[in-house]
């Protein structure tokens, strides 16, 4: 072969290898870029997930405020119920005693000035 076919397939040769590479680097562009879109995407899908579970433990934990809420509430008007039936239980008695003390002070005093008069 004549050096200048030579040449022209070496100029051939080097520009395939051009073309080559630069196919290389697009397709690499390309894989990179469809590589970061798909990690953006699980990204966003963990993100999602994770904002979806925290709603979900968040409505949990409220029910189960509301529940022991409610637990208390009614721990508490028991409470309030029994404490009431035995102020009731207890009116009864403290007007007696409340009478009889009166009666005394009255009988008391009704003495004494029986006793100032005489």
């Amino acid at each position: 072969m004549a050096r200048p076919e030579v040449l022209d397939r070496i100029k051939q040769a080097e520009t395939e290898a051009d073309e080559i590479i630069a196919e290389a680097e697009s397709d690499a562009d390309e894989r990179l870029a469809e590589a970061r879109e798909r990690a953006e995407e699980i990204r966003a899908e963990a993100e999602e997930e994770a904002e979806s579970e925290a709603e979900e433990r968040l409505e949990a934990a409220r029910a189960e405020i509301e529940e022991r809420r409610e637990e208390i509430l009614e721990s508490g008007r028991a409470d309030a119920d029994e404490l009431e039936r035995e102020a009731r239980d207890r009116v009864e008695s403290a007007v007696d005693y409340a009478v009889e003390r009166f009666e005394e002070a009255v009988t008391q005093q009704a003495e004494e000035a029986v006793d100032a008069q005489a």
